[in-house]
């Protein structure tokens, strides 16, 4: 018998590096911001799935990051694009399209 969960997890791992980067595309921002976003569109990720996506991100050359001084506690690293990485995501946004058209037209064909 088929698992649907283990096709939503593989879902959910092709468009998870996606979201992060579209979440970057117009600022930086500290891992914590990350997740409280993707949590926000109920996309639940916890720090241990982040951050080795970040790393892959950043060993890709489609991110990179800054240490800033934070007022309580330890500098905080921030995630930006790079210009790989905006290139990247616009590669990624004509795939997105046309896997969407696909589906709809498969969801809405009379076969």
């Amino acid at each position: 018998m088929m698992n649907a969960e283990n096709i939503k997890s593989q879902m959910r791992k092709g468009y998870l590096e996606y979201c992060i980067l579209l979440i970057l595309k117009n600022k930086a921002a500290y891992a914590s911001d990350i997740i409280s976003e993707l949590k926000e569109a109920k996309l639940i990720v916890v720090e241990g799935t982040l951050y080795p996506l970040l790393t892959r991100l950043k060993n890709g050359e489609l991110l990179e990051y800054r240490w800033v001084e934070s007022t309580q506690g330890p500098p905080r690293k921030y995630y930006e694009m790079t210009e790989a990485g905006n290139a990247f995501l616009n590669e990624l946004e004509i795939a997105w399209q046309e896997i969407n058209e696909v589906v709809d037209k498969i969801k809405t064909s009379n076969y």
